[in-house]
């Protein structure tokens, strides 16, 4: 210990922790996700590693000797993320309070003061740690300095670095030059990838060596070796680490200088409370502050730059009130009060308490009100425990809560209010005056997190709430809330509807101060609330007995392929059971591997049957043995266990907070992912009927996403094509074929049709070739022509990917912001698959925002009208209405107009209609 140094390259591990965790936010909505990593990897490390002499380095402002030696160095880095430069400060707060010395000269880079740290420690023979995720830091390895990396747990001394590059660190300087570092912009040599520059380091000793015998290196890459000399000399220049940078300026001796420092606990207590480390702060005090040292940390923690100015008293009130009081309501007297109270309130948090969470039988237990931080109560109404106090009767508190219920005047904030719009319907009362619920602010405004309560109080008040698990137990022992006492229900359910008007003044800033967030929240995702709770309750009509005979239908034909597949292995064996399969597959039939499963098994999921399914009838009867057994189970056999006895009809829950995209989710049923490519699939939707005298109406926006592509990338051609109603993918293959639209024929509109759809999800080369059963070299083709007839496509592919990398999320057209986390991930896979996100999430988000204000639009006109009317159902870009005869010609022509009217695109927006006594029929 006595003679280590340990140095951390601070200005890597920035951006690690950044990327590598969520979107943190403190009190006041500061975000502190790198300041969580960087705090929790520098305090792992002193425990991992304990050394006498410690330093954490960063990177200066400003400019380097390398940026003279070379403008274009680090060009085509994106700048830093505002998120991220917000916490550069704090971080450097949080490095001294813990003990570490902190560095940063001017002109060099964090890299070459650790370098040149590392070689005067060896020269005081000591030896160096260095903690860091930079692979250019390898040439420093020697038998004194060893490279750890605390986010992958690798080591790195002489024998590591030459089993993970191929070169021992002394060449290290030459291997990177000759590949080139494309983080850095530096150049190598083109198309010398690490073999290659391997190989010729083992052949050729160095550098200087392999430039010397440039002559010697045939073929392309020997070209390309020889028109890149002039330039390595200097590449090796800037991909060399200072070891002598002048540092008298910042510190004496290492000894003086950089001796590990005790942590300062009274700084970091401040630091802790401050930025919301709930954790850390207990593990130096054992206890969490005093709310007022809570509110005055808050107070004093800086806001979120990019969230804007406050609003008056609602943005920025995250402070914990100096004391709660919650009341739980027994007479009457006491519920004349708190309707007083409630009546003059500018804003009241309301929730509930129920039976159970199915929104369509749950019965209430009990209702909580807030009118302001700290003050709520409790009106419980049916609990049933032995012992119970007297509670003032369900149907008497609802009559005397009604008028200000249904009055839309007296304004409501809750929690995810379309579930207890749900409960007051179960007892007759329509929940209105719903002006702000704090699920959907969370979604509108930080869509890549979780919505629950207890995830949103620990995030924006630093409040742990009380888990329900604490007042119902788990398991088999939990208990319904009408069995808790009394005093305890009160606790969490008034705490429930406090912490609900806590949040809502804590997050209603951040939305109302971006006018892109407030249009969304305002005019999109509350109403769609509204409007999808009467979708729930409408409900749809399903045929059980049609079910039950496809479900015998379905079975037969199980049995059928069962028996097939097991002439085909020549043997009996569970269909189910992949490790049976495998042995089938790879041990007797010998059939390719096409992958493995994490553990190193060859696997045999979907993606693999279906490959192998191309040349084995095995994988093909297995594949369509598992499409007949999910129908079953899914649809034919749960369907009519789920019809509810007091509707007749089948009730699907929409998730509105789920998707980043904006996209609804459907459970319990999931109506939205009946398959419609096989027959047995379609055939599921003739069992969704309408009722006597009733027609199902099917109204589907038409290309959507092709139509937003054409909008935001203001391509010509596609515009044009929209613009005159031409085919969209006729017109894509006249271009890309060079023919007349009247000469495309079916299968160069099939080939477009791909293209068309594949390109807006980021489809590659290799993935067109593959779903069109081509060579890559012809799919690269089509796409070049596509893109040279498009290129306002690729221009916005192009730009959108520079900006998503440099904002961290990309909007729709209405301005929904959609985050993408893993845009600059140092990790290729995800940071690809961020890319493409990238490019498709606007159209995506689009599209479900007009598909909601679509039903606004629709539900709107048929209260405004009074017709009978009822949406049933919303799958993807389509609604589902059942209409009665008498209206169905208005509607037919209506609902399209409607829809098509609810938003000016550079493109006309069209939504065809079809009809049908069920729903196959109407699609």
């Amino acid at each position: 210990m006595q003679k280590t140094l340990l140095l951390v390259d601070g200005s890597s591990y920035l951006y690690r922790a950044y990327h590598a965790l969520p979107d943190l936010r403190g009190p006041n909505g500061y975000p502190t996700g790198a300041m969580h990593g960087m705090v929790n990897m520098l305090r792992r490390l002193r425990a991992d590693f304990p050394a006498a002499y410690i330093a954490c380095v960063f990177d200066a402002k400003g400019k380097t000797f390398r940026d003279d030696l070379y403008p274009e160095y680090k060009a085509h880095r994106p700048p830093m993320p505002d998120d991220l430069r917000q916490q550069i400060e704090p971080i450097h707060e949080a490095v001294r309070a813990m003990g570490w010395p902190l560095l940063m000269v001017d002109g060099v880079e964090a890299d070459d003061v650790i370098g040149t740290l590392a070689v005067d420690a060896v020269k005081a023979d000591m030896d160096v740690i260095i903690s860091t995720g930079d692979k250019d830091m390898a040439q420093l390895v020697n038998g004194r300095v060893t490279l750890i990396n605390t986010m992958t747990n690798e080591k790195l001394d002489e024998a590591g670095v030459l089993a993970k590059f191929g070169v021992p660190p002394n060449l290290i300087i030459d291997y990177l030059t000759l590949i080139g570092d494309t983080v850095d912009n530096v150049p190598g040599v083109t198309k010398c990838g690490p073999k290659t520059a391997v190989k010729w380091l083992t052949q050729y000793g160095t550098l200087d060596g392999i430039i010397a015998s440039a002559d010697k290196v045939t073929g392309a890459v020997g070209e390309n070796l020889r028109t890149a000399l002039p330039w390595l000399p200097r590449g090796r220049e800037l991909i060399t680490i200072k070891t002598d940078c002048d540092l008298s300026a910042h510190m004496m001796s290492i000894s003086e200088s950089l001796m590990a420092r005790d942590e300062d606990k009274e700084a970091l207590i401040t630091f802790f409370t401050t930025y919301g480390f709930k954790t850390l702060l207990r593990e130096l005090g054992g206890l969490a502050p005093s709310s007022t040292a809570t509110a005055k940390a808050a107070a004093a923690a800086p806001s979120a730059a990019p969230l804007g100015p406050a609003t008056g008293d609602l943005f920025g009130a995250v402070a914990a009130p100096a004391s709660v009081h919650y009341e739980t309501v027994l007479t009457e007297a006491q519920l004349n009060e708190w309707i007083a109270r409630i009546d003059k309130a500018e804003l009241t948090a309301i929730d509930t308490e129920t039976t159970s969470l199915e929104p369509m039988t749950a019965q209430m237990v009990g209702i909580s009100l807030a009118t302001e931080p700290g003050l709520a109560c409790y009106i419980p109404v049916a609990h049933s425990y032995q012992g119970v106090p007297q509670q003032l009767e369900r149907d008497y508190v609802l009559e005397r809560l009604k008028p200000w219920l249904e009055d839309a005047n007296k304004h409501k904030v809750g929690q995810n209010l379309k579930y207890d719009s749900h409960i007051f319907a179960n007892h007759g009362v329509s929940l209105r005056g719903i002006v702000h619920d704090t699920l959907l602010q969370s979604y509108v405004f930080e869509s890549h997190h979780k919505h629950d309560m207890d995830s949103l109080a620990l995030r924006h008040l630093n409040h742990t709430t009380i888990p329900f698990t604490d007042v119902c137990g788990k398991g088999v022992n939990q208990i319904t809330f009408d069995q808790v006492e009394l005093g305890r229900a009160t606790e969490y359910a008034a705490e429930d509807a406090d912490i609900t008007l806590r949040l809502h003044l804590a997050m209603h800033g951040h939305v109302a101060n971006d006018e892109n967030l407030k249009r969304i929240y305002e005019t999109i995702e509350l109403p769609t609330a509204i409007v999808l709770q009467k979708i729930e309750r409408n409900g749809v009509r399903i045929d059980p007995d049609l079910l039950r005979t496809q479900s015998n239908e379905l079975g037969a034909r199980i049995l059928e392929l069962e028996k097939k597949a097991h002439e085909l292995a020549e043997q009996p064996f569970n269909l189910g059971s992949p490790k049976q399969i495998g042995e089938i597959f790879f041990d007797k039939l010998k059939l390719p591997v096409v992958k493995k499963t994490p553990s190193g098994a060859p696997s045999t999921d979907e993606e693999v049957l279906q490959k192998l399914a191309e040349d084995y009838p095995l994988p093909k009867v297995l594949l369509e043995y598992r499409g007949m057994a999910k129908l079953k189970s899914t649809y034919t056999d749960k369907l009519p266990a789920m019809i509810n006895p007091a509707t007749n009809r089948v009730h699907t829950n929409y998730a509105q907070a789920v998707a980043v995209t904006g996209r609804l989710a459907s459970n319990d049923p999931n109506l939205q992912n009946i398959p419609v490519r096989t027959a047995e699939g379609r055939r599921i939707r003739e069992a969704f009927v309408a009722a006597p005298g009733h027609h199902i109406v099917s109204a589907d926006y038409s290309q959507i996403e092709l139509r937003i592509m054409a909008h935001i990338s203001g391509d010509e051609n596609m515009l044009k094509a929209f613009a005159e109603g031409e085919d969209i993918h006729r017109a894509t293959a006249a271009e890309i074929f060079g023919v007349a639209p009247a000469d495309v024929t079916s299968e160069q509109r099939r080939y477009a049709k791909v293209i068309n759809f594949g390109l807006i999800y980021g489809m590659s080369a290799f993935g067109l070739a593959s779903n069109l059963g081509i060579e890559r070299a012809a799919a690269q083709n089509y796409i070049d022509r596509y893109f040279a007839r498009f290129s306002g496509v690729k221009h916005y592919m192009e730009d959108t990917r520079v900006q998503a990398k440099a904002r961290g999320y990309v909007e729709t057209v209405f301005g929904r912001r959609l985050w993408l986390p893993e845009i600059n991930s140092p990790n290729g896979p995800r940071r690809q698959a961020a890319e493409r996100a990238a490019i498709n999430a606007p159209m995506q988000g689009t599209a479900a925002d007009l598909i909601k204000l679509a039903m606004v639009a629709v539900q709107d006109w048929l209260e405004r009208e009074n017709l009978k009317t009822k949406m049933i159902m919303q799958v993807h870009d389509e609604l589902v209405l059942e209409v009665p005869d008498d209206e169905l010609e208005l509607v037919k022509v209506k609902v399209p107009e409607l829809m098509a009217g609810v938003a000016q695109l550079k493109v006309p927006l069209l939504a065809e209609v079809g009809v049908g006594k069920n729903w196959e029929e109407a699609h």
